[in-house]
């Protein structure tokens, strides 16, 4: 497009910004939890590169080392990975957002801090911890899949422990929160409606779907934690489906994500109802260029449909 005199002026005038609970994302790609969200010089490393908004690593109490190798797997139409949610704990993460932050601001890119606890006082503690780096949003993970055994039932399996949870953590901290709902759940948009009745700023839909893959030589699964999340290309379909059910029943911007490997992918979720979208296979698939590819595929497709700003297409699935 570089090369094209009309073409640059026609990029130049787009607008792909988006705000989330008020706060400013130059454009609406949000670099999803878990994918190289794990030290300053990463997350500053992607927003140079064309993440609109960084999400960290999920944070516990106490750090973790998580599962044993092997951990993921390309397995044909996606990715399946049991990390454990391998992390420093609180106060190194904490550490990590801090050092990240003054880079990220001086960038106008917002850091999203996540939050994985076991009991809605977790939650509460470690939002308060990592507060102290400042982050811009405070994302809740209330539907890690691969924990479950160490933990019990998930809290976004539920209304009441959703809202529970959000509640707590809104009280407790002055930043936005946003809910990271699973799409493992009968009715995805009963959990979205709880979680914005209990003050949530925003919805992110989804976390990875549990699954397992297993290796018919050996006769047992490939994972040493045997099931593990199910994201890329396979995921999407599922994630475009909550998406558009959520987006029916709140107000709340919501973080589209699972699947989105391409320009039009991101169209796809935009048209279902989300402000931004979340990118996390895509840079396993594409490596670190893959948030300067998207937009440039979204730029595209924009000046060949004649669409200027992401409000023209946002939620357009609704319209009738």
């Amino acid at each position: 497009m570089g090369d094209h005199p009309v073409e640059s002026e026609w990029a130049s005038s787009l607008d792909l910004s988006c705000e989330i609970a008020g706060v400013h994302l130059p454009n609406p790609l949000v670099l999803a939890s878990g994918i190289l969200g794990t030290s300053a010089s990463l997350m500053v490393r992607l927003a140079r590169l064309g993440a609109g908004a960084i999400t960290a690593k999920s944070a516990t109490r106490l750090p973790r080392a998580g599962h044993p190798s092997p951990i993921l797997l390309d397995w044909g139409h996606g990715l399946i990975n049991a990390v454990g949610l391998t992390n420093p704990g609180a106060e190194g993460m904490a550490a990590i957002l801090q050092e990240a932050r003054a880079e990220l601001a001086a960038m106008g890119v917002p850091l999203i801090a996540s939050v994985f606890a076991a009991s809605v006082e977790e939650f509460v503690e470690v939002a308060r911890i990592l507060t102290a780096a400042a982050p811009d949003m405070i994302e809740l993970n209330l539907s890690c899949p691969n924990v479950a055994a160490e933990y019990g039932e998930m809290f976004a399996a539920s209304p009441r422990a959703t809202a529970e949870a959000v509640a707590a953590v809104k009280a407790a901290v002055s930043c936005p929160v946003i809910a990271k709902l699973s799409p493992n759940v009968p009715d995805i948009a009963r959990i979205a409606r709880a979680a914005e009745e209990a003050g949530a700023d925003a919805i992110t839909a989804v976390n990875t779907m549990p699954g397992m893959v297993i290796d018919i030589e050996a006769g047992r699964p490939i994972l040493t934690n045997r099931e593990g999340g199910l994201s890329g290309p396979a995921l999407k379909p599922i994630a475009v489906r909550c998406v558009y059910e959520i987006a029916r029943a709140v107000r709340i911007p919501i973080i589209g994500t699972g699947g989105i490997l391409t320009g039009e992918d991101a169209i796809e979720m935009l048209m279902a109802g989300a402000t931004a979208v979340g990118v996390g296979s895509a840079v396993a698939y594409r490596g670190l260029g893959a948030f300067q590819a998207i937009r440039r595929e979204m730029e595209e497709w924009m000046k060949a449909h004649g669409v200027r700003c992401l409000q023209e297409i946002r939620g357009q699935a609704h319209r009738e």
